[in-house]
């Protein structure tokens, strides 16, 4: 409370983040998320938990191997935190789903394993103009920026995605157990920073984070005015 302070907490309980994926990046930011008071939490995956989620992804155990992982983060979070509200949707992140969602809340996070899920993402964040803070983790590495678009690079100005690339969404992602924990840490410190307005969030950079060396670089990244999905895209004034 001392860090926050009452008008801190106010703003938190008052904030609702959509959570799209709750892997092993998913269940890091949105138990952070609740612990810290987030008021509303939307949770979106339609994966179900397997016995080899469990050495990263936190919120689930043994007994809730084969059940839907939306529905089990939500019971779990609802017994860390009975304040909270909660929305699950154990289902397939799509067009008109993640539109809908994503007009309802004040911040987006992308704690997704793919890149042709992500891209969409983005794309809707863009066209309804909601910061969209995104990190992805492959072995001990992993990167984290916030995007807030009309100001800073959108994901595809990054990382432009090609049509071509679907079948690499469809590969393995072998990840060290504790690197989806501390990129989701990152992640909740930049949707905390975003709600409280404090200290400078990670806009206009993208992180890079090497665990294995314990190296930690950011560096600056700047908008495409040519980019398809947030060229024209300006943030609304006033």
């Amino acid at each position: 409370m001392r860090i926050f302070g009452i008008e801190g907490q106010e703003k938190l309980k008052k904030a609702s983040v959509l959570i799209v994926g709750i892997g092993g990046l998913g269940t890091a930011v949105a138990t952070y998320l609740a612990y810290a008071g987030v008021g509303r939490l939307v949770l979106v995956d339609d994966g179900f938990i397997e016995l080899s989620n469990l050495n990263r992804q936190i919120l689930y155990e043994e007994a809730d191997v084969g059940s839907p992982k939306a529905s089990v983060a939500c019971k779990k979070l609802q017994k860390a935190n009975s304040k909270l509200v909660l929305e699950c949707h154990a289902q397939k992140f799509n067009g008109d789903l993640g539109e809908r969602l994503v007009k309802d809340v004040d911040i987006v996070v992308d704690a997704l394993d793919n890149w042709e899920t992500r891209m969409l993402l983005n794309e809707i964040c863009v066209k309804c103009k909601k910061p969209l803070v995104h990190a992805g983790v492959e072995g001990w590495y992993g990167q984290v920026t916030t995007i807030i678009p009309g100001i800073t690079p959108c994901l595809y100005c990054i990382r432009p995605y090609r049509v071509s690339e679907r079948q690499e969404t469809k590969r393995v992602i072998s990840v060290a157990g504790v690197a989806p924990g501390i990129l989701g840490i990152l992640e909740a410190t930049e949707v905390l920073k975003l709600i409280l307005g404090v200290g400078r969030t990670l806009q206009g950079r993208i992180l890079f984070v090497d665990l294995l060396n314990l190296e930690f670089k950011a560096f600056e990244v700047k908008r495409n005015p040519a980019c398809p999905i947030c060229g024209h895209v300006r943030w609304p004034s006033g």
